[in-house]
């Protein structure tokens, strides 16, 4: 694939819509709409290795990031009808450099099973963010090649980034002021 599919360059820009199901775009089964002029390929967590070895056969062959978001208490996002809301997300943005074309891949995890393939067999970059994923936030990657932590010690507990984590606060004793 050297181009945009042709639809896609009559999205609505304004962003990711409610649209009827049969009317979503779709790039290799995914979801696709355009939010803010960028290409988002909204894939389910069984399909997304399969989506990413195609869009690298596509020219996407740069993984420039992947990261976690997590989205407890705060259901704001705009996702096609097609795409189920779920606590985590796992965002990946590809570049096709021969074509100048970005694009960003969203899957959805729920917080019962934050498991996805690794796609360090892809893109080997990709090793050390997905190790990032899942000190941070608990992301697991199955089949990743050393999923050890990356950032944090080995007897850490907990994923800093998640919104639940707690931030070990010390409780600080005032004294009373005159009746107060």
């Amino acid at each position: 694939m050297t181009e945009s599919p042709a639809s896609l360059d009559e999205e609505i820009e304004s962003g990711e819509e409610d649209l009827p199901e049969d009317d979503v775009e779709r790039l290799h089964g995914s979801a696709v709409v355009v939010n803010n002029n960028q290409t988002v390929v909204h894939t389910g967590k069984a399909e997304y290795h399969d989506l990413i070895q195609s869009l690298n056969d596509d020219g996407y062959v740069v993984c420039v990031d992947l990261c976690g978001v997590d989205y407890l208490g705060n259901d704001t996002r705009s996702l096609p009808v097609t795409v189920t809301a779920e606590r985590f997300e796992l965002v990946v943005n590809l570049l096709d450099v021969q074509a100048s074309r970005r694009l960003r891949v969203r899957v959805q995890l729920s917080e019962a099973a934050p498991l996805v393939a690794t796609i360090t067999d892809i893109h080997p970059g990709a090793e050390a963010m997905e190790r990032e994923a899942n000190d941070m936030f608990g992301l697991e990657f199955e089949g990743h090649p050393d999923p050890t932590p990356i950032l944090l010690p080995d007897d850490w507990h907990g994923h800093p980034l998640r919104k639940d984590y707690s931030m070990g606060r010390i409780p600080v004793q005032f004294k009373a002021v005159d009746g107060r």
